[in-house]
């Protein structure tokens, strides 16, 4: 039985908890637990705090974990980046105070910098060459300019919204982070199976993330060109009707494209469209 430590909460810990429902994992969500077992996979499921995920996998306490990049790259554990799980996304970046004349990247010679990120922000300055003083704090980074603890800061950006208010302007992204399945690598065989399993359902559910399927009714001179439009995963389903001048045609479509394809297959004829839900996409 595997082992998967995931964050204890926050908006990480409730993204983990609804893929792995999707991919029909029950586990609690409780705060107050440490740990649990998981329905629907073999799984014991232990809630710790995002930063101590990656040691607690280098270790062996849990054979995998699901933790943002930025905390992987930050611990320098000894630990597989398995794959990247499409939420939690962030970045981190260097900002200066607003109003600053800011030429490049050599601005922060000799400058006091502040972050709870000490060591991706020492291996970028070693990098680019550059001498900075790197001021590590635990909490409220985006403050220390205005309190004089620092003349910028480096730190976790979402929306941006944070450093507007405290009167911040980003300046350099470092690395862009998002959640990450990270596994031990010093796992046996059995368990290397078992992660393979769970991988493969997780697959399933992020690919199907963003996709629509839809079906319609199609005059049959019509499908070479409705098949230009949608060249579907390999290709469209096309289907006899009772009435043998029309087809149904059945194809997968990403959302972002959804309503520009469903007016072009108008203009060619395209009648009875269904747009539904995908829960999964096995290949």
């Amino acid at each position: 039985m595997l082992t998967i430590a995931i964050q204890n909460k926050g908006r990480l810990n409730e993204d983990t908890v609804s893929l792995m429902a999707d991919a029909g994992i029950s586990a609690s969500a409780s705060h107050r637990k440490l740990i649990s077992d998981a329905k629907g996979f073999p799984l014991h499921v232990l809630y710790l705090r995002d930063d101590d995920i990656p040691q607690a996998v280098a270790m062996g306490v849990a054979d995998i974990g699901i933790v943002g990049l930025n905390e992987v790259l930050e611990k320098e554990q000894d630990v597989d980046v398995r794959m990247k799980l499409g939420f939690g996304a962030c970045r981190l970046s260097l900002a200066v105070p607003k109003g600053v004349d800011y030429p490049g990247v050599k601005w922060f010679e000799g400058k006091r910098v502040a972050t709870s990120y000490p060591v991706i922000l020492r291996n970028y300055f070693n990098e680019n060459n550059i001498h900075a003083f790197v001021h590590e704090i635990a909490g409220s980074v985006e403050v220390a300019p205005a309190v004089g603890m620092a003349d910028a800061i480096f730190d976790i950006v979402s929306s941006g919204g944070t450093l507007i208010q405290n009167g911040l302007c980003e300046e350099e992204t470092v690395i862009n982070s998002e959640a990450v399945l990270i596994a031990n690598p010093h796992l046996d065989e059995e368990k290397e199976r078992e992660i393979g399993k769970l991988m493969f359902r997780f697959k399933s559910i992020l690919e199907s993330r963003g996709m629509k399927y839809l079906l319609m009714n199609l005059p049959k001179e019509k499908v070479e060109e409705a098949v230009r439009l949608l060249p579907g995963m390999k290709s469209p389903t096309v289907l006899p009707l009772a009435d043998e001048d029309w087809v149904s045609l059945h194809v997968v479509v990403h959302e972002d494209v959804l309503w520009e394809k469903i007016e072009k297959l108008k203009e060619i004829g395209a009648a009875d469209i269904l747009v539904l839900a995908l829960e999964n996409i096995i290949r």
